[in-house]
């Protein structure tokens, strides 16, 4: 006896899953392949590429200079129309052309020796105000086609006040037989070299290499007086910039002049980008990384690598997110992670409500279930932070519930403030229930004054229903809707609208 239940259950098992099987549909979401890659909800240290089969890829975003609170100046190239990412500064001129042979990012500026660029700072920013300032940097890459002697990178020019005649000033960026050398002439307040002259050079020590990227920084400290120069993280030349009293040898601060343009590869040939001026002395960039071989060397990926996260895809009520299915190309020593998360609404997620659930490329997932899904991806590259992954398709397979088709015969009568609707059953055996909506014109089921409730009204499984507490001689308009057995969530499309009006004497 107990055999025979047994088997009868097992039946029973089997017939209720092929017919639970039977009633979802099977559907996919793509992110990126063919139709490219929508835009995220967020993103950081991620940009795209060219990926498998030539489609638009994500992949991890070569080093940059990002704008921080100590961002005076940023000009990364990024967007030609607008190279200025950051910064209080207009353009005067801009004769740079953009190039995608860049060791950042996507695009660098390209200067053929005509004229470079020059930029304004407006009141407030360093070299747009006059007076008395505090530390600072510049920043730059660089890579030279030629290195001519006497080809300028950086060039400032004012002057100021001094006892009652005006004293020229300048700052400036040049190569000098292969080798980048800085000038300051009465940059500095107070200061006074040994031939007695207000003007300080450093020479650097590395010579430049032709088509070579190479990072540059000028920076002063004004709490030691350090001014310095330094190439590929490494000090070039250094000089402690005090005041020519003997007695005191306090730090000579800069002291600006009249606000002046900045002029930028005025007389050079190469690339150059992510130039940044800095309201601090400088400080080692996050891909500045560890010795190698005793020279300082720099990661072309951070290595804490980059993530993007989708905007919530909107499926269906009672979808069950089956697997994610992506493209990817990832070396030996990458990874990449992805997450999926889901709920029936997003308006209270954060970055860590609903939890993201950790899933494995091609392989089953479970409890995965709602309205939304949302994806996030993960890219790490390699050890050295030269190799990225990168993804050029995601696959979001998901079971979707089917909307229930409505009754197709419908009707209404009317009584004394009240109307019966009746129906046939839907011959949708996945129906479970009904919804009854109504209003007082066509095609707008706005109801609220029924003693059942406001539109639409949940009947349950019936094939009849009164609405009472309606005003006798208005007109009343009604449709149906059958709500899924399987989630009462899913609701399927209304059926052909029928009316009545109720009347005192019926």
């Amino acid at each position: 006896m107990s055999g025979n239940c047994i088997r009868k259950r097992r039946i029973f098992t089997v017939i209720l899953t092929f017919v639970l099987l039977f009633h979802f549909y099977a559907k996919d979401y793509v992110l990126g392949g063919k139709k490219g890659w929508p835009e995220f909800q967020s993103s950081r240290n991620v940009t795209t590429g060219k990926g498998r089969f030539g489609y638009e890829s994500i992949q991890l975003e070569t080093n940059s200079f990002v704008a921080d609170p100590d961002t005076d100046l940023l000009i990364d190239f990024e967007n030609p129309r607008q190279i200025i990412s950051d910064g209080d500064y207009k353009i005067l001129r801009n004769n740079l052309s953009s190039t995608n042979q860049t060791n950042n990012e996507k695009l660098a500026g390209l200067s053929r020796n005509m004229g470079g660029l020059s930029v304004m700072g407006n009141p407030g920013t360093f070299f747009g105000s006059e007076g008395l300032m505090g530390s600072f940097s510049i920043e730059f890459w660089l890579c030279p086609s030629l290195v001519e002697n006497g080809e300028v990178i950086f060039n400032w020019e004012s002057s100021k006040n001094v006892d009652g005649s005006l004293v020229y000033q300048l700052l400036a960026g040049v190569f000098n037989k292969g080798h980048m050398e800085w000038t300051f002439s009465n940059f500095f307040d107070g200061y006074k070299s040994e031939n007695g002259r207000n003007e300080i050079q450093l020479l650097g020590t590395t010579r430049l290499i032709p088509d070579e990227w190479t990072y540059h920084v000028i920076s002063f400290d004004s709490e030691t007086g350090i001014l310095e120069y330094i190439l590929n993280g490494s000090t070039e030349a250094l000089c402690y910039v005090m005041t020519a009293d003997s007695d005191s040898r306090d730090i000579a601060l800069v002291y600006m002049g009249t606000p002046s343009e900045v002029d930028l590869c005025g007389e050079y040939t190469g690339s150059i980008d992510d130039i940044r001026i800095l309201r601090r002395a400088y400080s080692s960039p996050e891909f500045q990384s560890a010795e190698y071989g005793g020279k300082l060397g720099y990661t072309h990926f951070l290595p804490q690598g980059g993530r993007f996260v989708s905007q919530p895809i909107m499926v269906s009520n009672g979808s069950i997110l089956r697997e994610l299915k992506a493209e990817t190309d990832i070396p030996p020593q990458t990874d990449v992670s992805f997450f999926v998360r889901s709920g029936d609404n997003f308006y209270n997620w954060t970055d860590s409500y609903p939890e993201w659930k950790a899933v494995k490329n091609g392989e089953e997932i479970a409890g995965v279930n709602g309205l939304y899904f949302q994806v996030a991806a993960e890219l790490l590259p390699d050890g050295n932070g030269e190799i990225s992954p990168s993804i050029t398709e995601i696959v979001l397979k998901f079971d979707e519930l089917p909307e229930p088709l409505p009754p197709f015969v419908v009707k209404a009568a009317a009584g004394n403030g009240c109307v019966t609707v009746s129906w046939n059953y839907s011959v949708d055996d996945s129906a479970g229930g009904y919804y009854l909506y109504y209003g007082n014109r066509p095609g707008e089921y706005l109801g609220r004054i029924a003693l059942e409730g406001e539109s639409p009204i949940d009947v349950g499984n019936t094939t009849s229903f009164t609405v009472t507490g309606l005003e006798n001689g208005k007109i009343y308009y009604f449709a149906l809707a059958a709500w899924s057995a399987y989630d009462k969530r899913v609701v399927g499309e209304l059926s052909r609208e029928v009316f009545a009006r109720p009347l005192a004497y019926r």
